[in-house]
């Protein structure tokens, strides 16, 4: 799974990067998506997007099914209802006995699982290429007629719940980014947790499970991708066999409210008798690839690189090298959003656990930066850093469905996945001074302090 700070509830990972030359160019210099990759697109009669994405190296397909509703789309009072009902598609169908779908993949040598976002939900298997029908026959089954009853309903509430205090109540660093998410966005459900706050998980019930269910999980609301040993003229009499038959119905558009501009720094200090290694993050209110201008989503992830994307960023070496204040230190940019997103400095001190020199340090090279500004030598070397990266995300097939599935169930298009190199190419150092300039400013900020009992101040 991608970055799972805050984007992303359940699932195993499903990024696997091989290194086979088949795919990779000669050079990130080289990297050109669209003459590597050959996504075809249609769309079923009932609204369904479908997107192929071939890749016959071997016999096996990544199949998946994406709805563009998540955790951000829940009504006040009810967090936590998309991953509950993530958890209740395995509750069956007249055909399919609870958790049966589950263990056909298995026996068939597959792979299955889910994950929920803020902005999606996505049902995923891989599976060798004559096993693809059967995978399309149950997952559609499960869009249409999936039953549950009380005691369903209650028992996997009573998972998510174990779920929440294993990922969440059980792990301080998990409790302090919630409390930062909830600060930093004040007007957007980003600032609820995926997996949804107890309370209100108690609350959920069998009927809220089957109107989010029968509201959002059309297919017209839906976007089947498959990557793998196929075509899209093989795959097309498969999906209109299987998905071409659901009906259509209305989906509520997405009404997303506007973060409103902040207007103060906020500071959470957060103690626990657990921690035994203090911790420092800071989120920024920053654009996504929706809401952002020009090619400011583009320039944020260089941004994020040349700060602190690697060992040899600004704040790596400044402050694990010379400083000697942290003993590690990233910035993680999240582009993919319906709305705004964050840029994230995380780091931790070193053995002494001085986070006032650490906190010191981060805002004397973030300082340091937006005085100097970065330079195109530092540009460069990041743009091809990122596409080389990207290189070898070519050579995944699930990462590859990923990708498009993700950014087709946020709004964007196939276009914007195969000219990211050009665009990322495209920018400059003016572009990142810009946006450091619009974003790393105090106001637009959140930094929350983990320590331990006896080091709180």
């Amino acid at each position: 799974m991608t970055h799972p700070k805050r984007r992303f509830w359940g699932g195993l990972s499903i990024f696997a990067f091989a290194m086979i030359a088949a795919l990779a160019p000669a050079s990130a210099d080289d990297l050109d998506f669209s003459e590597r990759l050959k996504p075809e697109t249609f769309t079923l009669k009932n609204g369904m997007q479908v997107v192929v994405i071939p890749d016959h190296r071997v016999p096996v397909v990544t199949h998946m099914v994406w709805f563009k509703v998540g955790a951000a789309d829940e009504a006040v009072g009810k967090s936590g209802l998309a991953h509950l009902l993530e958890h209740l598609m395995s509750s069956g169908t007249q055909k399919l006995k609870p958790r049966e779908f589950s263990q056909i993949v298995a026996r068939n040598g597959g792979q299955r699982n889910a994950f929920t976002s803020y902005d999606y939900t996505a049902y995923f298997q891989r599976i060798a290429i004559d096993r693809l029908p059967l995978m399309m026959e149950m997952q559609a089954d499960l869009m249409a007629n999936l039953t549950m009853s009380e005691e369903k309903v209650a028992s996997e509430k009573n998972v998510v719940l174990e779920e929440r205090s294993f990922r969440v109540e059980n792990n301080p660093a998990a409790i302090l980014n919630n409390e930062v998410n909830a600060a930093l966005f004040r007007n957007q459900h980003y600032g609820l947790p995926v997996i949804g706050w107890r309370h209100e998980i108690e609350g959920l019930t069998r009927e809220d499970a089957l109107n989010w269910y029968r509201t959002y999980y059309a297919p017209n609301n839906a976007i089947l991708v498959v990557a793998g040993d196929i075509t899209a003229e093989e795959l097309k009499p498969l999906a209109k066999k299987y998905y071409g038959k659901l009906k259509r119905h209305k989906v509520p558009a997405r009404l997303r409210a506007e973060e409103a501009e902040p207007l103060a720094a906020v500071r959470i200090e957060m103690k626990d008798v657990r921690v035994k290694q203090p911790s420092f993050q800071r989120a920024y209110l920053a654009p996504s690839a929706r809401t952002g201008e020009g090619r400011e989503a583009e320039a944020l992830e260089v941004l994020a690189y040349i700060l602190g994307g690697s060992n040899n960023s600004r704040l790596y070496k400044q402050l694990v090298i010379t400083d000697r204040a942290a003993a590690g230190v990233r910035v993680y940019y999240g582009s993919t959003a319906v709305n705004d997103t964050d840029l994230t400095i995380s780091a931790t001190p070193t053995h002494s656990g001085d986070m006032d020199a650490l906190e010191r340090a981060i805002d004397k090279e973030v300082a340091r930066l937006l005085t100097e500004g970065v330079s195109e030598d530092e540009v460069a070397k990041a743009v091809k850093t990122l596409k080389g990266d990207a290189i070898y995300a070519l050579d995944s097939q699930s990462n590859l469905a990923n990708q498009f599935g993700r950014e087709l169930a946020t709004g964007g298009t196939i276009k914007n996945v195969l000219e990211w190199p050009q665009r990322l190419s495209a920018v400059t150092a003016e572009d990142v001074n810009a946006i450091a300039g619009k974003v790393l400013q105090p106001q637009r900020s959140v930094t929350g302090w983990l320590l331990p009992e006896e080091a709180a101040r």
